[in-house]
């Protein structure tokens, strides 16, 4: 089978919103602010000879050399920054016909060193860090056979090795709490800060400990606001939503997996096909895909599949200069879009002008839309569904 190498599209640095006559012009952010995500951050991790780099190319078109970057359990990353595919923008882009068209933007990182003992210890710093900048975790499990590139461990057993990475976070997580603690003990003795906000963290933390030491993931752990807000700068690991992509076999099927709770989530993919067709040409990589009974691609399901887990909607904001997707996470009201969009719309919020992506084309356009009163004023507690296109009122 031919490849033909797909290159990653650039990140686009402007992006703009209407208020009727007055265009507002907001530099892309690459970090999340407060509720707001102006770009989805996912870490590809997995025990070495796992498949993370074969994931990594079906996600971003690339194709990178596998089974070689993680081999020796060294810290290696890779990433790409591409856009999201989404039909209801490009129907709505060829409805209203904006000068350009941005997509909301995902960016990839192929983590490799991690490995069987490594959080015993606790995980190297820079390791850490690129962890920790993840929204969510791609775990990729390996389920395939291939005498080339043995599995560490000697043996195929997803169930193990599922386990095994979530006890490697569990234990990096173990040693941040401990040395947490004992901080907070001595700022307890040298009265550093006001007692009584010590021990509420005090007993946060202990509550956490007995968590881990059930060898329970914290994300399954019922916080409150306020725990949330103290826990925001530690990045514990066992935190972050996980999805499982376990690694099959051509023509095989996947093993039954115990899903635990919230924040964790199974899919499976044949790795080495979906690679192999993600580096075609796309009507070339149709074909293929019909002739495998692929009914989606690899990328598309993983896609979704994250938005589910990290709880995003999607919803667009178009003008003549530009049509453009936005993420919010799911309960977000009309005032959070337009802080998303830019801070100032937040600030002069009046009013939104909101319609479904899909009556808006039944429709025929804004004109008619408005003339027909299908375009809603919402207030800035409405909360905005997924797909809808919204014109923020403002005044500064």
């Amino acid at each position: 089978m031919s490849r033909a190498r797909l290159p990653v599209p650039p990140l686009r640095r402007t992006v703009s919103i209407a208020k009727r006559s007055r265009p507002v012009k907001l530099t892309s952010r690459n970090v999340k602010a407060g509720n707001f995500f102006s770009m989805m951050r996912l870490g590809i991790i997995g025990l070495p000879f796992s498949g993370k780099t074969t994931l990594f190319n079906i996600l971003t078109g690339m194709d990178l050399p596998i089974g070689a970057l993680s081999a020796g359990g060294r810290f290696e990353v890779q990433t790409a920054v591409v856009d999201i595919p989404d039909p209801r923008l490009d129907s709505l882009s060829d409805l209203l016909k904006p000068h350009k068209t941005t997509y909301a933007k995902v960016t990839y990182a192929d983590i490799g060193g991690l490995k069987v003992g490594a959080g015993r210890e606790g995980l190297p710093g820079p390791l850490i860090n690129q962890l920790e900048q993840m929204d969510g975790l791609l775990h990729v499990v390996r389920a395939f056979d291939d005498p080339v590139a043995p599995h560490p461990a000697g043996s195929i057993d997803p169930v193990r090795d599922l386990a095994a990475m979530e006890t490697e976070l569990l234990l990096n997580d173990m040693l941040t709490i401990e040395r947490r603690q004992q901080r907070l003990a001595e700022e307890r003795q040298k009265g550093m800060r006001d007692r009584e906000v010590i021990d509420r963290e005090i007993a946060l933390f202990k509550r956490l400990g007995e968590e881990l030491d059930q060898e329970r993931p914290l994300r399954t752990l019922e916080l409150s606001p306020g725990e949330a807000q103290i826990l925001a700068g530690f990045n514990l690991l066992t935190r972050k939503p996980i999805l499982a992509v376990i690694n099959l076999e051509e023509g095989r099927t996947a093993p039954e997996l115990d899903v635990r709770g919230d924040g964790f989530q199974v899919m499976s993919m044949q790795g080495k096909l979906e690679m192999e067709i993600a580096q075609l040409p796309p009507d070339e990589a149709q074909s293929f895909l019909a002739e495998y009974g692929i009914e989606q691609p690899g990328r598309e399901r993983t896609i979704r599949a994250s938005y589910d887990l990290l709880g995003l909607n999607s919803f667009y904001t178009i003008n003549e200069q530009e049509g453009r997707a936005w993420m919010l996470p799911r309960g977000g009201t009309a005032l959070d879009a337009a802080g998303t969009v830019h801070s100032d719309l937040a600030r002069g919020f009046i009013k939104a002008e909101v319609i479904a992506w899909d009556e808006l084309l039944a429709l025929g356009g804004l004109a008619e839309a408005r003339a027909q009163g299908k375009l809603r004023l919402e207030g800035k507690d409405y909360t905005v569904a997924d797909g809808e296109l919204i014109y923020i009122r403002f005044s500064l």
